[in-house]
C-alpha cells in the first residue's frame, strides 16, 4: 500500500511561521505546490510573512484540505485551541509531507524522553563511517523538508512528542523507541497521551520494517498488534563489546542505553562488530550533552544543560562522583527525581534560577544545598567549597533538571555561559 500523495491536489494552511513553518512554504515553492495560506497567532509574523495570509481563520480551517502544524504549538494553550480541536484530523507534520510526497528513501525515526539527538547523531555517524548515503534532521535541527531525496539515501530522524502527536502519515523503516519518563505533559495533558504521542511511529510501519523498542513497552508494542517485527535490545550484547570502544564518551554509563540501541541497529544494517567498533572510536560527542569540556587540577567540569527534566539529570549524575551540582530553572510540569541509588555521588549542590522552592523541595533531606540564584554564584561557590575538602577528584556538573527561559536564551546559550565562566574562574581560582 503507498502512502504518497500528489500533493498539488489538495490546499493547505501552513499554522506557524517559525524555522518549521518557512521549511514547509520553501518546500511547497520547489514543488510548485500553490494552493497553500499561511498564518501564525503572533500578529507582527504575519505582517512580515510575504506569502497569502489567512484573513479569516476559522473559515480557512474549515475550507483546506490540510493544516500543517508547526510542532511548537499545542492545541491545549493556543489561542485558538477550539478551532484548531475541532479539524483536528486534518491538522499533519512537515514529517508527514516528506512521506506524502516521496517513496524513494529509507528512514530510521528515533524518539524518547532523552537521548534521541545523541542516538541520531551516533547513527548518522556509524552508517556514513560504513559507506551509507545518510542525511540527518528532524528536531534535532534541521527541518526534514531542507533534506534532499537521493538515490539509495537514508535519512535519520528525530522526532519529538510535539511532532508525533499530530502525525498520521509516518511509516519508518526503522523506528526507534528509546524511553520515556515524565516530559511536556503541560503539552500533553496526560502521561497516557504523551506515550501514545510516542507510539506513533509505529502505527504505519508494515511487516518487512523494524522496530527497536526499550523492553520497558515491549508488552504494549505486542498488545497494539503493529505489524512491524520488534526488537527488544539486549545490553548483555553491547556489554561485551563496550570495553573494545576507545572513546571516553561513549564509554561513560551515561550512553550505554543510546549505545545499546545502536549497536542493535547496526546489526540490522549488517555492519559487523569490528567495523561497529572502529566506527564509534571516531565519534564526537554533542555540546551540552554531558560534555566534558574543562580539567584542572582535580576537579572535572561537566556541561549537561541539555539536562531539562530531573528525569534527564539523572543520568548525569549516575555517571560521575564527587559530584558539585548546578541546577534550577524553569522546572516541568509533575517532574520529580528519585535519590535512591545517586544520592552518594553528590556532596552538594547549588540551586539557580526562579524557581527556589520547586528545588529546595525535591533536594530537602535528601542533598546538601545552598541558594547561589545564578550561573555566576554557583560556580564559584563550587569551587571555594572543593578547597575546603581533601583533594580528592570532583566534578562540577551542571545539569540543571529544568529549562532556561527563566535566565538564558535556550539550553546551548545557559552551556556557553557556564563553559566560559568555569574557564575564567578555574584561572583565577585554582
Amino acid at each position: 500500500m503507498s502512502h504518497t500523495l500528489n500533493l498539488k491536489k489538495f490546499s493547505f494552511l501552513v499554522y506557524g511561521l517559525g524555522s518549521t513553518g518557512y521549511s514547509v512554504i520553501n518546500y511547497f515553492k520547489k514543488k510548485k505546490i500553490t494552493n497553500f495560506l499561511v498564518w501564525d497567532d503572533d500578529a507582527k509574523l504575519r505582517k512580515k510573512s510575504k506569502f497569502k495570509n489567512v484573513s479569516n481563520l476559522k473559515d480557512s480551517l474549515k475550507e483546506v484540505d490540510y493544516i500543517v502544524l508547526s510542532p511548537g504549538i499545542s492545541l491545549k494553550k493556543t489561542r485558538y485551541k477550539k478551532d484548531l480541536t475541532k479539524f483536528k484530523k486534518k491538522i499533519i507534520t512537515d514529517i508527514d509531507l516528506l512521506y506524502l510526497s516521496n517513496s524513494k528513501f529509507k528512514s530510521i525515526v528515533v524518539t524518547g524522553s532523552n537521548g534521541k539527538s545523541t542516538t541520531c547523531e551516533i547513527i548518522a555517524h556509524l552508517l556514513k563511517r560504513n559507506k551509507f548515503n545518510v542525511a540527518l534532521g528532524g528536531n534535532i535541527g534541521t527541518p526534514v523538508l531542507n533534506l534532499k531525496v537521493k538515490k539509495n539515501i537514508v535519512f535519520v530522524i528525530e522526532a519529538s512528542s510535539f511532532q508525533l502527536s499530530h502525525s498520521k502519515f509516518i511509516h519508518p523503516n526503522y523506528a526507534i523507541l528509546l524511553n520515556i519518563t515524565n516530559d511536556h505533559l503541560d503539552w500533553h495533558g496526560s502521561m497516557q497521551s504523551y506515550i501514545e504521542s510516542k507510539l506513533k511511529i509505529f502505527n504505519l510501519q508494515r511487516k518487512n520494517n523494524f522496530a527497536l523498542v526499550n523492553k520497558k513497552f515491549k508488552n504494549i508494542f505486542r498488545r497494539k498488534k503493529y505489524l512491524s517485527k520488534l526488537v527488544s535490545p539486549k545490553f548483555q550484547d553491547y556489554k561485551e563489546i563496550k570495553p573494545k570502544i576507545k572513546n571516553n564518551y561513549l564509554k561513560s554509563n551515561i550512553n550505554d542505553e543510546n549505545m545499546n540501541f545502536v549497536y542493535s541497529l547496526a546489526k540490522l544494517f549488517k555492519i559487523n562488530k569490528n567495523s561497529f567498533i572502529k566506527s564509534m572510536g571516531s565519534f564526537l560527542g554533542l555540546p551540552h550533552r554531558y560534555e566534558i569540556f574543562l580539567r584542572k587540577k582535580n576537579i572535572t567540569f561537566i556541561n549537561d544543560s541539555k539536562g531539562t527534566s530531573l528525569q534527564a539529570t539523572k543520568f548525569a549524575l549516575a555517571s560521575s562522583k564527587n559530584i558539585y551540582w548546578i541546577l534550577g530553572g524553569l522546572p516541568k510540569y509533575k517532574d520529580k527525581i528519585d535519590f535512591k541509588y545517586i544520592k552518594n555521588n553528590i556532596i552538594k549542590s547549588y540551586i539557580i534560577g526562579k524557581n527556589i522552592n520547586f528545588f529546595k523541595k525535591q533536594l530537602k533531606n535528601q542533598v546538601k544545598f545552598s541558594v547561589t540564584k545564578n550561573l555566576n554564584n554557583a560556580i564559584i561557590n563550587a569551587l571555594k567549597d572543593i578547597k575546603l575538602l581533601p583533594k580528592i577528584n570532583n566534578t562540577i556538573l551542571l545539569s540543571p533538571g529544568a529549562a532556561s527561559f527563566d535566565q538564558f536564551k535556550n539550553f546551548e546559550n545557559r552551556g556557553n555561559e557556564f563553559k566560559k565562566l568555569s574557564r575564567l574562574y578555574a584561572k583565577k581560582l585554582i
